[in-house]
């Protein structure tokens, strides 16, 4: 007996992925993208600008679902390879650990992060980035800001869905006061 473990189609057609959203928490990354010195101390750590279903204008980090059958460390790739451009060169280790766990849910308040659309359960990693990066899909810009330009009060308040609670918590684990 033999067990099928590839699956052709990689997401759900809109109206179950809906339907699922409802009833199962989805599991996401989230990688904060950071460029390091010789000494591998963090210079920049890189932010996307999108503009949000109402029109305005966040930052946010680079992340997105795991599909099926994906491993973690290939989800990162992609999603880093999808925002940051196929140049970016993310750094990740052959068997990455996440900084922190963050659950998304569709009320507001249950915990800092928040995702209108579902219940999500996000692995969250400081990724080194090596290469030339450039906003790519629907991002309209990406900025490198030093730890403290990004541990800015104003500038983590204005990250939308809880991403200014995940910068300053993976800032904080790297060291930097916020």
């Amino acid at each position: 007996m033999s067990t099928e473990t590839h699956r052709q189609e990689a997401w759900l057609p809109r109206e179950e992925l809906e339907s699922v959203r409802g009833r199962v928490p989805m599991l996401y990354v989230v990688a904060v993208p950071v460029r390091v010195d010789q000494s591998g101390e963090i210079t920049t750590v890189g932010l996307l600008l999108r503009a949000t279903d109402t029109g305005r204008m966040e930052r946010e980090l680079v992340g997105g679902r795991v599909q099926y059958h994906e491993r973690i460390r290939d989800a990162l790739v992609r999603h880093l390879e999808k925002d940051l451009g196929p140049m970016a060169l993310p750094q990740v280790p052959p068997s990455p650990q996440p900084f922190t766990v963050a659950e998304f849910f569709p009320t507001p308040g249950v915990t800092p992060f928040h995702d209108p659309r579902q219940h999500a359960v996000a692995m969250v990693y400081v990724v080194p980035v090596g290469g030339d990066c450039a906003p790519q899909q629907d991002a309209l810009d990406l900025s490198w800001l030093t730890p403290s330009e990004a541990s800015e009060p104003g500038l983590l308040a204005d990250m939308g869905g809880g991403h200014g609670v995940l910068l300053r918590q993976a800032l904080s684990h790297l060291g930097h006061p916020v």
